[in-house]
């Protein structure tokens, strides 16, 4: 039974002189965010309108989301992040399917919604770098003698962030969480990765993601802990920021470390205050790294928005595994049969020798009543919860020794700094060129973490890669993001096909970059440029692979 609720954590802080929020220009107590949170929760209640009450932000990582997201927790308002790669009519589309009654953002984020119709008329932003917002909060200061307080018919299950997350299918997603979910979680992650009052958590990734918030915000808040702030990741200032703050904890994603390694080693770094992190997607080989250079150990976790406490931390676990199954209900089974997976064999690099008989969903045959479902989207519930069983759309393994292993996810979506990038998506827009005649998008294994977007086109006879100018006609793709642009380009006059006649994006996934047809890679930052791959450039993938402990990826 959860019986607490985030606004609970929060004012457990009332009176708390311990330093609660940072950023490089202020430090604000854990009372201060107590006090300026339900400021801004009653200028909330002054705007609310009928309907849901639903806030969108769209910020970067400062000290603004942070007290939306206290004022949230205690008026009973749902905070909706918006998620800034996002582009074109596809950020439109999700933010629009919220129904947000007022958006919390300032001039850029303005700015990345001109000409989008996202239902929320002008006149209901804030922007917090607007001269008169200070003022707007300002007339709901606290006085020195009021306790703050939240609203009475808050309970557990009130809801508090719709996060944008990806299924097996379609558009994404958005994943309820209620306060009382999220202040089990608080308690669990905090005791399971040895929080303590004493810590200083540095935030590099972005508020809107599960991970930020889940890992780090509301954990060190229940326990009163630091909470500090960087606008956005960078890989170049990471460490400048550690020794800043005099961080000790940190959370990641996707290939945050690796960016991280990259930075020139230089003398000292290892004499810092960190002391643990936690987050996903880390090779093994960046794990030792890091531990190497920074001497801070790197703990990696199996989790989603929808759903977590699925595995337990084992010291005996293996690099490359996440733990073992907390409990009979998580399972591996076989999606078409539900029978249980048999244990993976694992060969000398640790690549599963009998696939089809030990991959499979990774289920939770217990999980459907902890599921609390995605917003107006009937269909992405069904998918989730079958049979009574809840079914996270991830692949996996077990060996022999019950560790879990991560396998892939199932349809089509792919993994990129752990963002879900719609393979759907890419395609539609590859097959808009007006010389491409088909065209498919896929994931393929990062050497490092993740996913890559790699795409397989079919050009008529005569036409040439150079031909297509796809750098250009990509940068002139406004839905696009800013990761969904391919950066391997397979181009055949004649791919695959499945006897229906449509591209075999299986056989294609499978051969990925491995095959006879010209691949195209884009290696660097910025607007793509794409290199043709030589025999010896995809001999030194490989090698990348076997450098990082992934070679299991490469079937």
């Amino acid at each position: 039974m959860r019986d607490e609720t985030i606004a609970d954590l929060l004012l457990a802080r009332v009176g708390d002189d311990h330093p609660g929020l940072r950023d490089r220009e202020r430090t604000w107590t854990w009372d201060e965010v107590v006090r300026e949170s339900a400021a801004r929760a009653d200028l909330a209640r002054e705007l609310r309108r009928d309907g849901p009450f639903h806030i969108g932000v769209l910020l970067d990582n400062v000290p603004e989301y942070v007290l939306w997201l206290g004022a949230a927790a205690l008026c009973g308002a749902t905070i909706v992040g918006i998620n800034s790669t996002r582009r074109g009519s596809y950020l439109e589309q999700e933010v629009r399917h919220t129904d947000l009654q007022l958006l919390i953002t300032d001039e850029a984020g303005a700015k990345l919604l001109d000409g989008l119709d996202i239902g929320v008329p002008r006149d209901r932003f804030l922007l917090i770098d607007d001269g008169s917002y200070p003022g707007l909060v300002g007339r709901h200061e606290l006085a020195p003698e009021r306790v703050p307080e939240r609203d009475p018919e808050i309970t557990p299950e009130t809801q508090l962030l719709l996060l944008f997350t990806s299924g097996t299918t379609g558009a994404s997603k958005a994943a309820r969480c209620s306060q009382g979910r999220l202040a089990e979680l608080a308690r669990n992650n905090s005791a399971k990765y040895g929080h303590s009052r004493e810590d200083v958590a540095y935030c590099p990734m972005p508020l809107f993601h599960g991970n930020a918030l889940m890992a780090l915000w509301a954990p060190m808040m229940s326990l009163g802990a630091t909470i500090c702030l960087t606008p956005k990741f960078s890989a170049s200032g990471f460490m400048d920021d550690v020794r800043f703050y005099g961080a000790t904890f940190f959370t990641y994603v996707g290939k945050a470390i690796a960016y991280v390694l990259a930075q020139p080693e230089k003398p000292g770094e290892g004499d810092n205050t960190l002391t643990h992190a936690f987050g996903t997607e880390a090779s093994p080989g960046d794990k030792k790294e890091f531990l190497r250079r920074f001497g801070c150990p790197l703990v990696e976790g199996y989790g989603s928005s929808e759903g977590a406490g699925m595995i337990r931390l084992s010291k005996d676990t293996p690099p490359s595994a996440f733990g073992v199954p907390a409990h009979d209900g998580v399972r591996i089974v076989n999606p078409e049969t539900r029978e249980t997976c048999a244990p993976a064999v694992l060969d000398e690099h640790g690549r599963v020798a009998n696939p089809e008989q030990a991959i499979g969903e990774i289920v939770d045959v217990n999980g459907a009543a902890k599921f609390e479902g995605y917003y107006k989207n009937p269909e992405a519930n069904a998918e989730r919860v079958r049979h009574g069983w809840y079914w996270t759309g991830d692949l996996g393994y077990l060996d022999e020794a019950g560790f879990l292993y991560f396998a892939g996810r199932s349809g089509d979506w792919i993994r990129v700094d752990s963002e879900n990038i719609s393979a759907l998506l890419t395609q539609e827009v590859l097959r808009r060129h007006g010389k491409v005649l088909d065209a498919v998008a896929f994931g393929v294994p990062d050497p490092r973490s993740g996913d890559q977007v790699m795409a397989a086109m079919e050009i008529p006879e005569g036409v040439g890669f150079d031909d297509l100018g796809l750098p250009a006609f990509l940068a002139e793709q406004a839905d696009l993001g800013t990761k969904g642009a391919p950066r391997f380009v397979r181009v055949s006059h004649g791919l695959p096909t499945t006897g229906s006649g449509k591209l075999s994006k299986k056989q294609l996934q499978l051969e990925g970059w491995r095959c006879d047809d010209p691949v195209y890679r884009w290696a660097g930052r910025g607007a793509p440029a794409y290199t043709l791959m030589t025999e010896e450039d995809k001999a030194a993938l490989r090698e990348e692979f076997a450098a990082n402990g992934r070679l299991r990826f490469l079937p």
